[in-house]
């Protein structure tokens, strides 16, 4: 499961989650790319089982980059707890998406293999996104 090693801050207020992504919003890594098109919070479990499937989907060839990394502390309390005694302990880490933000790139492979696999990645995500291409001006979806 993906969390960060150390923090300054041990809990985090959930703050806001406004605009779109200035950085991370093209392809850069990869030939291929899957680009956020909502808001939203993605859970490290999440990131983990879109992984599987585009690893999967490829026969382990090629090469598959995680482009966001979940470092914001979701906490929880107890259920069935009554109010007060501060705030909960962490329960997840999620990572913020903003709508324009690449998620997952990979490369290597064939380019219908490729949308295949992003296609299947994008079904276990929780916000809306579509496929990109570095090369060609190639958009799905």
């Amino acid at each position: 499961m993906l969390m960060p090693k150390r923090l300054k801050h041990q809990k985090r207020m959930r703050g806001k989650n406004r605009g779109r992504a200035t950085r991370g919003n093209s392809v850069r890594h990869g030939d291929w790319g899957l680009q956020a098109t909502e808001r939203g919070f993605m859970d490290s479990r999440q990131i983990e089982a879109a992984r599987r499937v585009l690893t999967g989907q490829m026969r382990r060839q090629g090469r598959v980059w995680i482009c966001v990394f979940p470092d914001k502390p979701v906490s929880s309390k107890p259920i069935e707890t009554r109010m007060g005694g501060g705030k909960g302990a962490t329960d997840r880490w999620v990572a913020p998406i903003k709508p324009g933000r690449v998620l997952f790139e990979i490369s290597g492979v064939e380019s219908d293999v490729a949308v295949r696999a992003l296609q299947l990645a994008a079904n276990k995500l929780p916000v809306a996104s579509r496929i990109l291409s570095r090369t060609e001006e190639f958009v799905v979806g």
